[in-house]
């Protein structure tokens, strides 16, 4: 036999939402950094301070071999998971900032 539980009150669950408070029809903007190397694709959206990280996603969170890490499909992965993730944070417009290896070692 296994003695009774305590504390069977009800507990209280209160009800979190992450993002922004918004209301009907406001635009809500976001940051999104982009970084391009040779080796890696980063796709990490902030609020517009740049202090708050929203969402962070890697080409190689999305494919499994290290060579695919820097390719355009997992880029293209990368960025549909953070699309999707803004929408369920009611995120509706995002400034894209871009960053990538170029100069002397850009590739044309």
């Amino acid at each position: 036999d296994m003695a009774p539980r305590t504390g069977k009150g009800a507990k209280d669950e209160t009800n979190t939402s992450l993002g922004p408070t918004v209301k009907d029809g406001e635009e809500v903007f976001g940051v999104a950094h982009i970084f391009a190397s040779f080796n890696a694709t980063f796709v990490h959206v902030t609020d517009l301070s740049g202090k708050e990280t929203l969402v962070r996603v890697t080409g190689g969170m999305k494919v499994k071999a290290d060579r695919d890490e820097s390719s355009p499909y997992a880029a293209m992965l990368a960025a549909n998971d953070v699309a999707e993730r803004c929408r369920a944070l009611k995120i509706s417009a995002l400034l894209i900032k871009l960053r990538a290896t170029g100069g002397n070692r850009s590739i044309v």
